[in-house]
């Protein structure tokens, strides 16, 4: 822990002469994923041409690679360099009903850079934050992204432990946020509907949590202003009473929502990811 804290004291100009590297060996050596983000791409924009898929095929390597530096930055990053980096636009959407004594939840994409956006709200919000996450299975990375996660306040909950605690959000009212594109085991309750032109499957704890206990959910449109700057912005998505709504509405609204932010700057998703994986 202590050498990649010395190295994330390294200015981000610095850091990112290392990720220009790493660029070279993801897009031209390795070529990281290359089969699985094409395909991905050829059916998430069959309008497109080859070329025009490769082109964004070949930013989403460099905006890739950018947000490990991004990411080991933010391990010591100052609260004054941070805000001028990433901007929230109205954090108030979330705080108001915690302050008013309702859970707020904000559900979000994988979109880069979304360890920041963990870390944003964190440091921008006026009230307690809860961020769930899937443990990971190295316990030295595992220890490194719950440090960098709550660099500037907040706490992180392992997806398991959640579950038991989460009817204390009458009795502690606070924001949680939730990843909520992940692709769920087979082992796990899911959803099936079309994601970007295919089959898709996708957990549903925002959709029963937010029914069941009346809470506000709110969408995060993530948005790169240029390479290490972003802005962050809340949009409703779901508002209590949910008496009338349909089964998934929620669950449907954000991928609608999140396939709006996607095409808008498609560079920025986890291409990678094996997320139309069905069995």
């Amino acid at each position: 822990m202590f050498f990649i804290r010395l190295f994330s004291r390294l200015p981000l100009s610095v850091l990112y002469l290392f990720t220009d590297v790493l660029y070279l060996v993801a897009r031209f050596v390795i070529r990281y994923r290359k089969k699985v983000i094409d395909e991905n791409l050829y059916y998430a924009f069959p309008e497109l041409s080859e070329a025009e898929r490769k082109k964004i095929r070949n930013r989403f390597y460099r905006n890739f690679t950018d947000t490990f530096a991004e990411t080991i930055k933010s391990l010591t990053i100052s609260e004054k360099e941070f805000r001028r980096r990433f901007v929230i636009v109205n954090q108030e959407g979330l705080d108001t009903p915690v302050k008013k004594g309702i859970s707020s939840l904000m559900v979000a994409g994988h979109l880069f850079n979304w360890e920041m956006g963990v870390i944003g709200i964190n440091l921008y919000s006026e009230v307690p934050v809860e961020t769930i996450y899937l443990k990971i299975n190295n316990s030295f990375f595992n220890e490194l992204m719950k440090k960098i996660r709550t660099r500037f306040g907040g706490y992180v909950t392992e997806k398991k432990e959640f579950r038991r605690g989460m009817l204390t959000l009458r009795k502690d009212p606070r924001i949680v946020l939730l990843g909520s594109d992940q692709r769920p085991p087979a082992s796990e309750k899911r959803y099936q509907r079309d994601f970007l032109n295919r089959p898709a499957v996708f957990f549903e704890g925002a959709e029963i949590l937010s029914k069941k206990m009346n809470l506000h959910v709110l969408f995060g449109i993530m948005k790169k202003v240029k390479r290490g700057h972003y802005n962050f912005e809340f949009v409703p998505l779901a508002t209590p009473p949910y008496d009338s709504d349909e089964p998934h509405s929620i669950t449907d609204t954000f991928c609608k929502k999140l396939e709006e932010n996607i095409r808008e700057q498609p560079d920025l998703y986890l291409w990678s990811h094996k997320r139309w994986k069905i069995s």
